[in-house]
């Protein structure tokens, strides 16, 4: 064919089915690709937040927030502000999204062998008990004292958005280290606020949770995989500990334990299921442009759809159609319901000097990268673990002090060790957010100054005339 000869025209189908399906992503990639959108969006509604309430609008942004909001049935009513509906109702989907990754995890991911965790795990319990540390050390008793569990925890979707923002320059180890490390994090900002953060307990609706734990347990064994039978005692969870004085949101971890491993078709027979159910497509002949009147076509691309469902199990399932929501959605509204804190020059001076708001900071800045970066250290001097291929002790003082980017679980803890919006609400808040910046930003150009550019994130070299 001549060079200034038009290409035959393609079917005006076949470049987006090609695009469908040579878009192969292995679930590890769909999960970095959607918790680096995910940073960004928190990012972008973080400071939209804090220009509500800064701005002549701030009134209507707290007056919007409170708003009450609820429901009767009888003389049953159940009652809460915008904000509480946020905090304690969505996100326990965002809690039941990170029951699901922790579940994986531990059955198939990095946390799966304990050779291969031992180092992530370590590298986390000491993220989280330094922080814990410092913070005490300014805040050894008085008001801001339950404001330790503030620092402890890692922000999965901003730490992530980091490292995806350098490029090939990161290993892949590496970023498989930081998700294991930053789910065992939440794991553990989970437990902090199951035990430590429960006000009072309420014996009748906790009896009444356990019971409804008892009857999840038991679609599990008895092999049921829709996931309505679930959710709607899930449902019910979430009230009862919701009225026992547990954090409802751990309903969402609950839930998602409970969620079935095992698919309903065998794996191993699927790739003959599939080919028989292609070869009698290929025989169904009829219309070869659209499916809409060939019936026998049209049913079994429905039985291949059916069947591609079903041999995926109910958690990979249910991961996949939520993560991207709660990422969009669910995240960025907490954001905007919880970072917008008033911000002038006297009370940032009176911040930079208030006890929570540096013991929240230090925390997560000196607390996050010393209790990460020492016991990795540690751990691999004595044997525990070995580092990720690729990657050496700078490539985990960079995850080191991406570890103190905290936001959404720090913010979320500072909630209920101040469930007042006094000063130390706010204190903790700001330090949350000094310190993510601070931390996001050295744990960045550390990394960019440590690391190269892989060759195919170079510039191409000059091109050559053809002549010489």
């Amino acid at each position: 064919m001549h060079q200034d000869q038009d290409p035959a025209p393609e079917h005006p189908n076949k470049a987006p089915w090609e695009r469908a399906f040579n878009r192969l992503l292995t679930p590890m990639e769909e999960f970095i690709r959607h918790e680096a959108t995910s940073g960004v969006i928190l990012m972008v509604c973080a400071a939209v937040a804090l220009i509500l309430a800064n701005s002549p609008a701030a009134e209507a942004y707290r007056h919007i927030l409170h708003t009450p909001i609820g429901f009767r049935i009888g003389d049953w009513r159940l009652e809460k502000s915008l904000h509480h509906w946020i905090n304690d109702g969505l996100m326990t989907l965002f809690f039941f999204v990170v029951g699901l990754e922790i579940k994986r995890e531990i059955l198939v991911g990095e946390l799966a062998s304990p050779r291969q965790a031992a180092l992530p795990v370590a590298a986390a319990v000491g993220g989280m008990v330094v922080p814990a540390l410092i913070y005490l050390a300014f805040n050894p008793g008085g008001p801001y004292v339950a404001g330790w569990g503030v620092p402890m925890a890692t922000d999965i979707a901003f730490a992530v958005g980091i490292l995806v923002l350098l490029g090939r320059r990161i290993p892949e180890g590496l970023i498989t280290f930081l998700l294991a490390l930053a789910i065992v994090d939440d794991l553990g900002a989970v437990l902090v606020i199951a035990v430590f953060y429960t006000s009072h307990i309420a014996p009748l609706p906790l009896a009444a949770a356990a019971a409804l734990l008892v009857i999840l347990v038991v679609f599990n064994r008895s092999g049921i995989r829709h996931p309505l039978p679930y959710f709607i005692t899930g449902t019910l969870l979430w009230l009862m500990l919701l009225y026992s004085g547990i954090h409802a949101t751990i309903a969402g971890v609950v839930l998602a334990l409970a969620i079935p491993a095992r698919a309903q078709y065998d794996p191993r027979r699927f790739s003959g299921y599939v080919r028989g159910l292609l070869d009698r497509y290929d025989r169904a002949g009829g219309d070869e442009t659209t499916l809409l009147g060939n019936i026998a076509r049209s049913s079994l691309v429905h039985t291949l759809e059916q069947g591609a469902q079903r041999v995926k199990t109910p958690l990979q399932r249910l991961e996949h159609a939520l993560h991207l929501p709660v990422a969009l959605l669910v995240m960025p509204l907490f954001a905007l319901a919880n970072a917008g804190i008033p911000v002038d020059a006297q009370a940032l001076r009176a911040a930079l000097s208030h006890p929570a708001t540096l013991g929240v900071f230090l925390g997560l800045v000196a607390g996050k990268f010393v209790g990460i970066a020492g016991v990795t250290w540690v751990g691999v001097r004595l044997g525990l673990g070995r580092l990720p291929a690729g990657t050496g002790m700078r490539h985990i003082v960079g995850i080191a002090l991406i570890g103190g980017v905290g936001f959404t679980m720090s913010i979320f803890i500072a909630e209920l060790a101040f469930p007042s919006t006094g000063g130390g609400l706010v204190m903790a808040k700001t330090g949350v957010l000094l310190a993510s910046v601070c931390a996001g930003l050295a744990g960045y150009l550390w990394l960019l100054v440590v690391t190269r550019r892989a060759p195919q994130d170079r510039d191409p070299p000059p091109a050559q005339d053809a002549t010489s």
